[in-house]
């Protein structure tokens, strides 16, 4: 399978959704995709510049990491799935009201509108109350599993 893999900025959990696309890499041709926070901020939990070096070295390409690059993973790079992981309250609130702003919010457009799964895996500091709303938004969404 051809799988995008899209990470958001609950940096704290990239170690964990890492280790998991490196098994996914075993099987499946993977398109890394990361926001554009991601891309360029340097945290406690590790540099950008050094996610890019992981994401490149497991996945054999570049990260995906602007809305134009993520573009053609809809109609002339399709893609059989994409999760999100982490998925930020904030990129869940975007997808639950339609707002394309980053490379993982095009990505999932235009990956949906292939009518392919899209995996969600949230991460957020507000104990999942404040996503609610947005969760049962998408849960009505076709193609949309959490």
């Amino acid at each position: 399978m051809k799988i995008g893999y899209a990470f958001c900025g609950s940096f704290c959990t990239h170690a964990r959704s890492i280790a998991i696309l490196e098994e996914l890499t075993k099987q499946h041709e993977i398109v890394p995709i990361v926001s554009e926070t991601v891309a360029a901020t340097d945290t406690r939990f590790g540099k950008a510049a050094d996610m890019t070096a992981i994401l490149t070295a497991l996945c054999g390409r570049k990260p995906v990491c602007t809305i134009v690059e993520a573009e053609p993973l809809g109609p002339a790079e399709p893609l059989d799935l994409l999760i999100i992981a982490p998925c930020t309250g904030n990129t869940l609130a975007k997808l639950a009201h339609g707002i394309t702003d980053s490379a993982v919010t095009m990505a999932a457009k235009a990956h949906l509108r292939n009518g392919r799964p899209l995996i969600i895996a949230f991460s957020t500091n507000d104990g999942l109350s404040g996503s609610a709303e947005n969760i049962g938004r998408l849960l009505n969404r076709k193609n949309v599993y959490f």
